[in-house]
């Protein structure tokens, strides 16, 4: 054999475990950055998508905890046959019913088991009475279940057979003062707009669903995955999300990640690979301690970034491998390992995170394409990773400002004021300093809807809300508290500028007139001391406010 021959097939060995080598590293490291990019990706896209659905529940809820806080409702579900109160309540829900989202509302209450319920159409009008809740019907289980178990609130995926409706319901507890459970109250969505809102959005390789505790499906764009009744239904009988994947170990492996969401206070997101439907899929899951849900989204690695798209490269790489050793040593050097050895440090770095622009060499042909393959996915990567954490950001700040703020009046809302009160009430502990506690409420309010519509009813709220921001210091607060009633913290306070301010709000307002309509309101002012807790302070100022109502309205009265 010559050694023509001999160096041929010693290159030949030489150039095949070389390339067999580099094919294998290759390979080990595009599908380490698709593994890591994919992480990154399940982490921002759960994050992305669990701001989507909230930013429209979370206003729901808290309409209906401020429905469930209603005075009017508590005083009518203990007396549910008063003509009088009846009248009160419905003008009260029906207030309500055009600030949900779905423009409908439910309440059911515990001492008649009466279901009301009107939609966005007024349907019901002359008749919100629906029908009534029986024990023994397992369609009203659900009602007699959330009383039973005093859960304050419940989302709730149910079609109802009366209404002849499915929505996402919202169930919150009414109770009165005591704690007592009155009813349940609460709206509902459309499932199907709402699914198709959130959901139903084209994303090739990725699935979004919600899970409730207990792992059972309550949204899923394949509707009929969605386990309806879900808190009604013993465990064998829900649609969990253990029928979405194939082992019987990735099922257990999401319910491991579950418990550990919910049990820890760490409420990022936590992710595995799992098999759906015979392909590998990486499962991001977060918990969301609002809605007492589990956002699930499952990650076709395959479809967002198949590993076919790097074979041109591979291919590339190959070539010049191939011709790089039939030439000379040093010419392999510079032109393949070089820069093969920067593109891999370029390589890890991402495989760790570091989305920062890398210092590649420039090179050329084959090797030059490769380098620009990789600036091009890179970028792509930085950009689409700040693009969803811009998102997810814009969508969080939005979330915070909707859910203090109340939308007519643009005052800060009930829970809003309950956050300051008590961090004015741990500051006065803590400094000694008093603070004052106005409520104002409108005189007559329900004549006025009555006489002129709940437009001008709404208008009198706005002017009452205007005349509350300008005559304030800029360092006091105004809320509305609810309804027809507003609350205004002083701080720093004493007696006679508790005084004055409480008397001066009061004529101001007098000053108001809408469609020729006076407008006036009744003040109840307290002045705390430190140590007061929130009930005695709302109590004190409440109690001089009924003083005001019952001297002839229209007055300002402080509490001793």
């Amino acid at each position: 054999m010559s050694l023509k021959t001999r160096f041929l097939l010693l290159a030949a060995c030489l150039v095949l475990l070389a390339s067999v080598a580099a094919w294998s590293v290759f390979q080990r490291t595009t599908l380490g950055i698709i593994e890591q990019w994919g992480e990154r990706v399940a982490a921002i896209q759960v994050q992305y998508d669990s701001g989507r659905l909230l930013q429209p529940l979370e206003r729901e809820i808290a309409l209906a905890r401020q429905l469930s806080d209603s005075i009017v409702l508590r005083r009518w579900a203990r007396q549910p046959d008063d003509p009088a109160l009846e009248a009160q309540a419905f003008a009260e829900m029906e207030s309500f019913r055009r600030n949900f989202g779905d423009n409908s509302y439910f309440v059911a209450l515990r001492e008649n088991g009466g279901y009301y319920y009107n939609d966005a159409h007024n349907t019901y009008a002359q008749d919100r009475l629906r029908y009534r809740l029986r024990p023994d019907r397992p369609a009203d289980a659900w009602f007699f279940r959330l009383i039973e178990e005093g859960r304050d609130f419940h989302l709730n995926v149910n079609p109802d057979v009366e209404l002849g409706v499915t929505k996402l319901w919202i169930d919150v507890l009414m109770r009165d003062r005591d704690g007592e459970i009155l009813g349940v109250v609460g709206t509902g969505l459309d499932l199907e707009a709402f699914l198709g809102e959130i959901l139903d959005i084209q994303q090739s390789g990725i699935t979004t669903l919600f899970v409730d505790y207990s792992g059972a499906i309550q949204l899923h764009r394949d509707r009929r995955l969605i386990d309806h009744a879900s808190f009604i239904k013993s465990e064998g009988q829900k649609r969990t999300l253990d029928l979405l994947v194939d082992l019987p170990r990735d099922a257990e492996a999401l319910s491991g990640i579950m418990r550990e969401l919910r049990d820890s206070t760490d409420r990022g997101v936590k992710t595995a690979f799992v098999t759906v439907e015979g392909k590998r899929h990486l499962a991001g899951v977060a918990f969301l301690p609002s809605l007492g849900w589990f956002e699930v989204t499952l990650l076709d690695l395959e479809a967002l970034m198949p590993l076919a798209d790097f074979m041109p490269v591979a291919l590339v790489f190959v070539l010049t491998l191939l011709v790089t050793l039939l030439v000379f040593h040093q010419a392999l050097r510079r032109q393949v390992l070089a820069p093969m050895a920067s593109l891999e440090t370029a390589m890890r770095r991402v495989q760790t995170g570091d989305m920062s622009p890398s210092q590649l060499p420039r090179g050329r042909g084959e090797m030059g394409r490769l380098m620009d393959h990789f600036r091009t996915m890179a970028e792509a990567i930085r950009s689409n990773t700040h693009e969803l954490e811009e998102r997810v950001r814009e969508r969080t700040e939005a979330l915070q400002a909707v859910a203090v703020r109340d939308v007519l009046t643009g005052l800060i809302n009930r829970r809003g004021m309950q956050e300051r009160l008590e961090e004015q009430i741990q500051r006065s502990t803590r400094e000694g300093k008093p603070f004052g506690l106005i409520w104002l409420d409108l005189d007559q309010f329900k004549q006025l809807n009555d006489a002129q519509g709940h437009a001008a009813g709404d208008q009198a709220l706005i002017q009452v809300a205007e005349v509350l921001q300008s005559g304030l210091r800029p360092y006091d607060r105004a809320s509305r508290w609810g309804g027809d009633e507003f609350l205004v913290l002083l701080s720093p306070c004493d007696q006679p500028t508790l005084v004055l301010v409480a008397e001066r709000l009061r004529r101001e307002v007098a000053a108001i007139e809408v469609e020729g309509m006076p407008v006036t309101v009744s003040v109840g002012a307290s002045l705390t001391v430190p140590g007061d807790d929130l009930d005695d302070i709302l109590k004190r100022a409440d109690e001089a406010l009924y003083q005001a109502k019952d001297d002839g309205r229209n007055l300002a009265r402080i509490a001793v």
